[in-house]
């Protein structure tokens, strides 16, 4: 019969099957070869790293600031 550490370290294996799965499984967006907000041109390996990227790292750090902020969140 199972204990709780068992069905604990069962239920952890699931949900990391489940993670991994949902990431290999993640269908492949088409990234945006400049930059939404700038213009600028996003580099190769970013849009290579980041399945359909659509900023470059600056904007993309100014966009997660502002949806902290109006989140509630502090910077």
């Amino acid at each position: 019969m199972a204990d709780s550490m068992d069905m604990a370290q069962a239920r952890a294996d699931e949900l990391l099957a489940r993670n991994i799965a949902s990431v290999v499984n993640r269908p492949v967006s088409v990234a945006a070869s400049f930059c939404e907000d700038c213009d600028a041109p996003i580099p190769e390996k970013r849009r290579r790293a980041v399945s359909g990227v659509t900023r470059c790292v600056s904007c993309q750090d100014v966009a997660e600031m502002r949806a902290k902020v109006s989140k509630g969140g502090a910077v």
